[in-house]
Formats: structure tokens, sequence, C-alpha cells
């Protein structure tokens, strides 16, 4: 070939490539729709940043304070752990409730409701395992001074312990001759007693059973509650209010707080003197005829005749404009009370709410899941134990919880 040709060659290139270029640059409406279409963001999984992977494959934690135990208020810092992170022990459950730590067995128990189980997790080894299949839907449990468990069912609407010797005790399950709702928290008294809150949330098909037809969670008769249950189960309706009990050591049960005093309550605990007593009323559950809780804690004096009296709204749970809605609670020695925190879909107000006894915001530990509840563990029990929805977290604090379970 000719340099001439070559030249007319090369420059014939040149044109087609400048034209091509001018092309682009005169018709940007196709450049831009053959470029691929840019991906939709999608929302946040962690909170901090960059995310943290909670898995055992992630990173473990490199920076001294863990970036997702927040210092509201200078008190915290008293009762954090420096050098600790927030570890996520176990995940697989569909909604989990209700820790309580045995101090004799050292384990933690937890119910993992729609599937109707406990689980354990062990100290020694980390290992989970079964603990308790069917648990009757159980929701909250703790150990009282003596070691034994106590667990509120909603599938049989009673609260039962499991003695030390394998056996289980019936503590409660009416009143006046009406069948409870669907026991949901309880906590022991040293004076023998036991408090429970009895809330209707476990009326559903998740975590328990409807009411028979003609009940106020199934007043059509179209939901089957005997489906897939045993025989006698899912035939009662919801015949009482919502209220707080008290089982004193004889076996009478009374009502301590009525629905007008606190609706739906939910979590309740003591302070480490047992003279003040919190309840979460939490929000409208099903077959609820009025307007239900607004996701409020409320605490009462509690005198030496075990009444609650002086009652007022602890805190409406409000954190930056976000509602940080309430349910499982414990105290620590001091009297701080350390709450679970379902903020739903506001991501970084999820998790842990610590708030003094004068209802001052101090602290907050932020979860990737909602948290449904609390409790301290740890042979020294200075080990906070945090159930998220599907998962199990941990956090070593430096106070420790006031009371067994």
């Amino acid at each position: 070939m000719t340099q001439q040709a070559n030249s007319r060659r090369g420059l014939s290139r040149r044109r087609l490539v400048a034209a091509a270029g001018i092309g682009a640059i005169a018709l940007p409406h196709l450049a831009r729709a053959q470029a691929p279409a840019a991906p939709h963001p999608e929302p946040p999984s962690t909170v901090t940043n960059p995310p943290r992977d909670f898995s055992r494959r992630g990173a473990p934690p490199v920076y001294f304070t863990d970036p997702d135990v927040l210092v509201v208020d200078p008190a915290f810092k008293a009762l954090v752990q420096p050098n600790a992170a927030i570890m996520r022990l176990w995940t697989g459950a569909l909604w989990g409730e209700g820790p309580a730590w045995s101090g004799e067995g050292r384990y933690l128990v937890w119910s993992d409701i729609p599937n109707n189980r406990q689980l354990r997790w062990l100290q020694d080894d980390g290992r989970v395992s079964v603990f308790r299949m069917p648990s009757n839907n159980s929701n909250g449990n703790t150990f009282d001074f003596q070691g034994r468990q106590i667990s509120c069912e909603h599938l049989t609407r009673r609260v039962v312990r499991y003695e030390l010797d394998g056996s289980v005790s019936v503590l409660a399950d009416s009143y006046d001759g009406k069948r409870l709702n669907s026991p949901n928290d309880v906590v022991p008294h040293p004076d023998g007693s036991y408090w429970f809150t009895d809330p209707p949330y476990g009326s559903s098909l998740y975590e328990g059973a409807p009411d028979a037809a003609g009940g106020p969670v199934n007043p059509q008769g179209r939901l089957k509650p005997t489906l897939g249950q045993a025989q006698g189960v899912g035939t009662l309706k919801r015949e009482l209010p919502t209220n707080t009990y008290r089982v004193d050591p004889g076996g009478k049960i009374e009502i301590v707080l009525s629905e007008e005093q606190v609706p739906d309550p939910n979590g309740l605990c003591f302070s480490p003197d047992y003279k003040k007593l919190y309840v979460v009323s939490t929000g409208k559950g099903p077959g609820d005829k009025g307007a239900g809780g607004k996701g409020e804690v409320f605490v009462f004096d509690v005198g030496a005749d075990s009444k609650p009296t002086n009652g007022k709204r602890f805190s409406d749970f409000m954190v930056d404009g976000v509602k940080c809605g309430p349910d499982g609670m414990r105290c620590d020695v001091d009297g701080n009370l350390w709450c679970a925190s379902n903020a739903g879909r506001a991501v970084g107000y999820n998790g842990v709410t610590i708030w003094t006894p004068e209802a001052k915001l101090i602290g907050r530990i932020r979860l990737p899941e909602v948290c449904a509840n609390v409790c301290f563990g740890g042979p020294k029990r200075n080990r906070l134990f945090m159930i998220a929805s599907q998962s199990l977290y941990a956090l070593f604090v430096n106070t420790q919880g006031a009371t067994p379970g």
C-alpha cells in the first residue's frame, strides 16, 4: 500500500473517531439511554460508618470504645466498659423475648415466641440449644430468689414456675373466675410474691392463639384458633381488662394496677430497694376497645403493704424527636433503668436506652435490629444481654444488675 493511501486511511479513521465523538456530544440523550441505570440505594443494615459486620466472619473492632455505645450525658461514662464491644452471640429466632440469667446454672434462657420454644446460651462454650419445646409460646422469663425459672405463657394464658425437681407449678391462670389474657412479663419480689403484666399480645396466630369465635380478637369467628394446637387449646375468649397482678406467697392473686392506670402493660421491674415499680405501657393490642398505651413508662411507689401508689409517667421515650418504644427493662445496682428500644424503621434508635432514676437519658446502645428485652447476666452479673428480633447480643458494662434473673 502506498504512503498516500496510508495517509488517506489514517485520516479516514481519525475522521470516524471524531465523528463518533461529535455524535455523542450532539446526541446526549442517546448516550444516557445506553448507559446502565444507577442502582437504587439500599437502606442501611447497620448504624455505624463504615458498616460493621456482626457475623463470625466480621473483623473485630479496632477502636477502644464501641461507636454504637453512645454517651448522651457524662454520667453514663462511669457505666461504660471502654474496651468492650457489642457482640452478636447468636441469630436464628423469629421473634426473641424474655431473657433471664440463671446464676447457678450460668446460662441465659430466652423465648422464641413464634417458634414455640425456649433457647439457652451456655456461659462455658457459648453454645446455643433448644432448652424447652414446646414452650406454650412463652414470652417473659425470670429466675426467683430460689433459682427457679418463672415463665409467662401466651398459649395457655398462664404464669408457671419450673420447680427444682423438674415439675411445673401453675402460679396464675385466672382472676375472679375468668381466664387471663396472655401474661407477658414477670418479676419476683423478696417477700416471695410474683408480679406480672397481662396484655392481649399473645392473642394472635403468630404468638399464641386467637380468641374462640365471638371473642374480641375473633368477633366474626373466621379464624380457627384450634388449628395446629393440642386438644383443648384455642377454646378461650378474652374476658379481662389489661391489668397488672401480684401473686402472694400463699397463691392469692390480686390486681395491683388496673387498665385505667396502665393500659396494655408490658415490661416491668423493681428498683434495687424494691420501693419503686416501673411498668411499660405499650400500644393498642389485638381486641382492644380502648386506645391502648402510648409507648411510655410509668413509675409507682411501693409501700410495705405492696400497694403501688403515686403513679406518674416516667418518660415518653422520645429521643431526638424519634419514638423509642420501650419494652422489657432492668435496673442496675444504682437504680438506672436499662430499657429495650423499639424504634421500628428509625435506624440508629433501635437498641437500648439508659435512664437515671430521675428519668434523665444518659446513654444509648445502638443495634441493627429492633430490641425487645434485656437482662444482666454473666458470673459477675456485669454483662448486658439484649434480645433483638432474631438475634442475641451482649455487652460487658461497668455495673451490675440489681436483681436475679
